[in-house]
């Protein structure tokens, strides 16, 4: 017969297992509101600057311009993917769907090379044989403009420079709060007809303007594009976030559940066991009785 201090013992740490669990659902559930209400003001921002992008480019014709290029073939093209993952874990599949979308993305570019945003995804690539550029973490805080500044600014400057051809973003897209799913970007470089396709796919159409370019478009769009970077790059950190939120949300209370109902079963059989214990005892007793009366 099982042990009671054993199953004591055991259903102390499920409760206490319960409450972390049920903590994180809820600290969890209040950032995702807070993310959700930011990613609301954000979607409107991001939609924007796209149709803005492609009204521009589109009435641009010919643009001459680095950004636009496409990659060098009289050398091997080099792809940067910028992986948006998490710094905590307890998150059901939301990393592990991430990592395993850039290892399908890697297969399909020329010599990726990888600039990370989050503690698991450095854990995951760290012995990979995948190059690291660079590895960076926002302690799991609400992203703002300025770490959408640093990654732009980092990125821009070594593409200009030339270490890499193509920049990719691989991160985590909210359908909905129970439908999450990677996505990837091309940040770089601008493909008009590309970009054309992808935008009037989504719904959008191109408003007939005409756009006069001073000083040049080659001017216009060395200022443009940056800014546009860094546009694209803090919606994708804030919709990541909320996502993360959502997925550690959902985790916890499947977790939660879990844990109750592991507690339920051992208390059920915690139960029986002693109540089997006490009929024995009692058992014993009347025994014990019956015997002594026959001697007397």
């Amino acid at each position: 017969m099982e042990n009671l201090r054993d199953l004591r013992l055991r259903m102390r740490a499920i409760e206490q297992t319960l409450q972390v669990t049920k903590a994180m659902n809820l600290i969890s559930t209040a950032k995702l509101r807070k993310g959700r209400r930011i990613l609301m003001d954000t979607e409107p921002y991001f939609a924007r600057i796209q149709k803005t992008m492609f009204d521009i480019i589109s009435g641009a014709g010919s643009v001459r311009s680095k950004f636009f290029a496409a990659p060098n073939t009289e050398k091997k093209s080099r792809a940067a993917i910028l992986v948006i993952t998490s710094d905590k874990g307890l998150a059901g599949g939301y990393n592990a769907n991430i990592v395993r979308h850039v290892y399908e993305l890697c297969e399909r570019v020329n010599n990726p090379v990888l600039i990370l945003v989050g503690a698991i995804g450095y854990r995951n690539f760290l012995h990979s044989p995948l190059l690291i550029l660079e590895n960076l973490s926002y302690k799991s805080k609400l992203p703002d403009m300025d770490d959408a500044k640093e990654l732009s600014e980092y990125i821009i400057s070594q593409f200009v420079w030339g270490l890499f051809d193509e920049v990719y973003i691989v991160y985590t897209h909210m359908y909905s709060s129970i439908k999450l799913a990677p996505k990837e970007l091309q940040l770089l470089p601008l493909n008009a007809e590309k970009f054309q396709s992808e935008f009037e796919k989504s719904g959008g159409k191109r408003s007939e303007r005409s756009f006069e370019f001073v000083p040049s478009k080659h001017e216009v769009f060395e200022h443009l594009i940056p800014m546009y970077s860094k546009g694209i790059i803090y919606s994708c950190l804030v919709e990541a976030y909320a996502s993360e939120q959502s997925a550690r949300m959902s985790a916890m209370d499947e977790a939660s559940k879990n844990a109750e109902e592991m507690l339920t079963s051992l208390k059920t059989r915690y139960n029986r066991i002693r109540q089997a214990r006490i009929t024995q005892e009692l058992s014993e007793i009347a025994g014990g009785a019956e015997a002594l009366k026959e001697r007397l």
